[in-house]
């Protein structure tokens, strides 16, 4: 039996007890148990990551990222290209409206929002976070596309704002409700306005967080095929014309997929790769920025 020391109310060291062998054998059992359980909740993400690489790998060539794409004869021949330079188009423009949009009802949440209004927000972006994907997408259509008379990279940004803004404003929310008061008081004292102290003071100590927020709505956005082929329906060659048909990734893949020729299938697990390690990249980027933030306060 081993000794522990308990304190007592005051803070004095004055109370001591005896750990039983059968209580160390318990907790061991417990921390060996939940190890096992974080280890077994590794293993579908680990085999989806092996299947992918897997299939995927004999796909990736020079051809596979500087070429369009070829005809179904020596699909191999050619590439993606027109889908990477259409996913960056599209998320890119989805991030520059989301972005601003996501960070303002934040700052709103967080520093203003204390009324119905304030929380008749909170729940619209806690639905937009559940809504399927394909909802935006359609809705989309029915206001852009068809108004416009045409499927476009802009209407595909459209769509996916939908899916980012509530992501960027919930967490980064969050953040900023996790700023010490006592930064927002300083402020004030020495004579900042509210809007000062909000732009200088807490946006900066919040910045590591709101960038791990925009991270993963980035993420989240160049997953997406619903949206994207309700809207900018795709294209065999490279655009930037953000007015026209456009192609991305995760599209790309979902034709390719669908085809019966082989050649193509190894294309599309290809670009699977490819996404793949871009996503992952981007969310342990985002948990290495949190965690050192975390870090920073403590």
């Amino acid at each position: 039996m081993s000794t522990a020391t308990v304190r007592d109310p005051s803070g004095s060291l004055s109370l001591s007890g005896r750990v039983s062998g059968a209580r160390r054998t318990k907790d061991r059992l417990f921390d060996a148990f939940m190890t096992a359980s974080a280890l077994l909740a590794m293993i579908p993400l680990a085999l989806i990551v092996g299947y992918v690489v897997i299939r995927g790998w004999s796909a990736l060539s020079v051809n596979f990222f500087t070429k369009e794409p070829a005809g179904s004869l020596n699909p191999t021949a050619g590439g993606i290209v027109q889908a990477f330079v259409g996913s960056g188009l599209i998320v890119g423009m989805a991030t520059l409206f989301a972005v601003p949009l996501g960070l303002l009802t934040a700052i709103y949440l967080a520093e203003y929002g204390r009324g119905r209004l304030g929380g008749a927000i909170r729940f619209v972006a806690e639905v937009l976070l559940s809504t399927p994907s394909i909802i935006a997408g359609a809705f989309i259509w029915a206001l852009v596309v068809t108004a416009m008379h045409s499927f476009s990279a802009f209407a595909g940004a459209l769509a996916l704002t939908f899916l980012m803004w509530p992501i960027i404003a919930r967490a980064t929310e969050e953040i900023l409700r996790l700023v010490p008061n006592d930064l927002r008081e300083a402020a004030l004292a020495l004579g900042l306005p509210r809007w000062k102290t909000i732009l200088r003071v807490v946006l900066p100590t919040a910045g590591a967080g709101i960038l791990t927020a925009v991270m993963l709505a980035v993420a989240r956005g160049l997953g997406e095929t619903a949206p994207i082929l309700l809207t900018a329906l795709g294209n065999d060659f490279i655009n930037v014309d953000p007015m026209k048909p456009t192609d991305a990734v995760p599209l790309r893949i979902f034709n390719y997929a669908r085809t019966p020729v082989e050649g193509f299938h190894a294309i599309a697990w290809g670009g699977a790769i490819t996404l793949l390690v871009v996503v992952l990249a981007l969310s342990i980027s985002a948990r290495i920025l949190s965690h050192r933030q975390l870090r920073r306060r403590a």
